[in-house]
């Protein structure tokens, strides 16, 4: 390994901050071709720390009734967990996002799927709606995307079952049984004349899988972008990873970064690189931009559009607890519904399994914080009930199977993040979004029908923040956007952005796929014209 003073003096052919779908991907491809590439990750790489928390929620070990908090730095930190604070209006609260290597994908449940080809023309979707700032069409268009989805399907190793709803699937077939709670439910779905499918998922199914949703895998199966791209640029291609390094800010010139300054043990480090490629997710690269405003930027840099930071779309999630009669389940995210992703009614959402119920003191914790953020009178009532509320929760969610509801939200320019310090968050659902969140719920609970079950509202919740994306919007016309169609920061000759910040609508379902074809793309661009071509193997 290189010392911190190596590495400060060499001049890297690519710097990546943030190691997660789309920096690990994208650095992945240049390493590979020969580059020197250097990753900047903020949190722990938990490939080179014995301590690193895997196989269980770090709240497991939480004897705080109040939720994640800065108090629990330490065991986030180890658990791959984003371990500092964000404001939203009237209370503050640690989102559910990954910080460590692999970023938010060390954590996600591996469903990685396509966007449809009607999601990269948004506004036909929502042609009755004035107030938002969605576009008529995304810079590039299903078909420019086919290819780089196969690869990336390939590279995360897919694996699924076809959609009904769709002509596009490619991934590899997942051959295994459902469990009997899931097969169940897919054959009360289908005599409703519905059409469920395996979900694709990027994960070895060894035996002994758990899925591990929400927290580092034990068993090495999970395909996130530390296990497939990271560590095999950094042990076979040799790039080189600086991790524990947080990036505060860039500097730059007129029209290109000079410098990354960071902070690594302590200490002021300063790294120079012929490209930097900012990945460290939609909410903290937008406001690392705006923190770096300078004479030359002085709205923030790449900001002469005014929309860095704006637009912040989060997918409206809700959780569906329901009982089946044949309570035997794997605890594995097996099934996904498109019926209601494009419906007589317009777009509502996609329907999915959630995969292995989050212990009762995660639950029982959000819970409580909820109930805090609005009731903060509450709080020494509520850490006496704790107790008791987990032992409530644990029954049914030993007989329940978990699915969850995901609706697209549209961008609006007064939502958006503020880089603080402390990041802050604004963001509403509108009106709009609303009256379609109550549709898409009618929709579900008929489907769902005789069944019991109790839906858990989360998609009004700031605090439940998931699939963030659109603050750094990539698009042709550089005053309505912040990058061009090949994710390059307009008036910026060697800044990208390749996490979901470039997203100008949030799409339905699952981001990873489409960054991580996106992140494909973008390498092939800038290999092409530096003039490289990957090695073989």
């Amino acid at each position: 390994m290189l010392t911190i003073e190596e590495i400060e003096r060499g001049r890297w052919d690519c710097l990546v901050v943030g190691t997660g779908i789309g920096g690990a991907t994208l650095g992945s491809v240049l390493a590979n071709a020969g580059w020197q590439v250097l990753f900047v990750e903020k949190g722990r790489a938990a490939f080179r720390h014995d301590d690193a928390l895997r196989g269980t929620y770090p709240e497991s070990s939480m004897r705080s009734a109040e939720a994640a908090s800065l108090a629990h730095a330490s065991l986030l930190a180890r658990a791959g967990r984003c371990h500092e604070e964000i404001q939203d209006g009237r209370h503050s609260f640690v989102p559910y996002i990954g910080c460590g290597s692999g970023g938010s994908s060390a954590l996600y449940g591996m469903a990685m799927e396509r966007f449809f080809p009607a999601d990269f023309e948004p506004r036909r979707n929502f042609p009755d709606q004035r107030g938002s700032s969605l576009p008529d069409a995304w810079p590039v268009g299903y078909n420019d995307m086919t290819s780089y989805y196969q690869r990336a399907e390939a590279l995360y190793r897919v694996r699924g079952g076809r959609d009904p709803t769709s002509a596009f699937d490619s991934h590899a077939l997942d051959t295994r049984s459902l469990s009997p709670s899931n097969a169940e439910l897919c054959s009360h779905f289908q005599r409703l004349g519905l059409h469920p499918y395996r979900l694709p998922l990027a994960c070895e199914c060894i035996p002994g899988c758990e899925c591990c949703q929400g927290y580092l895998c034990a068993h090495g199966c999970k395909n996130d972008s530390s296990r497939i791209c990271l560590e095999p640029a950094v042990r076979r291609d040799g790039a080189t990873l600086l991790d524990e390094c947080e990036v505060t800010r860039l500097e730059a010139g007129p029209d290109r970064v000079t410098a990354v300054i960071g902070r690594w043990q302590g200490r002021s480090v300063t790294l120079k690189a012929d490209h930097v490629v900012l990945a460290a997710g939609a909410l903290m690269t937008p406001a690392l931009l705006l923190r770096s405003a300078s004479t030359d930027w002085p709205q923030g840099m790449a900001n002469s559009s005014g929309q860095v930071g704006k637009n912040l779309m989060r997918h409206c999630i809700d959780l569906y607890l329901v009982f089946p009669r044949n309570r035997r389940d794997s605890g594995f995210k097996q099934f996904g519904l498109n019926d209601f992703y494009q419906s007589a009614e317009g777009k509502l959402g996609t329907v999915q399994s959630f995969g292995r119920l989050p212990p009762p003191a995660v639950l029982a914790a959000d819970m409580i914080k909820d109930v805090q953020s609005v009731r903060p009178w509450a709080s020494p009532l509520l850490k006496f009930a704790q107790p008791a509320l987990r032992g409530m929760l644990s029954r049914p969610l030993r007989r329940g199977v978990l699915l969850a509801g995901i609706m697209e939200d549209l961008p609006y320019a007064a939502n958006r993040i503020t880089p603080g310090p402390p990041l802050g968050i604004h963001y509403e659902l509108h009106l709009y979004e609303l009256a379609r969140l109550r549709a898409f719920r009618k929709r579900v609970a008929k489907a769902l029908r005789p069944y019991r079950f109790l839906r858990i509202r989360q998609a009004e919740k700031n605090v439940m923040l998931a699939h963030a994306c659109g603050t750094c919007r990539f698009g042709e016309d550089p005053s309505l956007s912040v990058l061009d169609p090949y994710n390059k920061a307009h008036g910026m000759r060697n800044l990208h952005v390749v996490d979901s910040s470039f997203f100008p609508s949030s799409g339905g379902t699952n981001p990873a796929l489409t960054i991580a074809a996106n992140a494909l793309r973008v390498a092939d661009h800038l290999l092409s014209e530096r003039g490289s071509a990957p090695r073989s193997g």
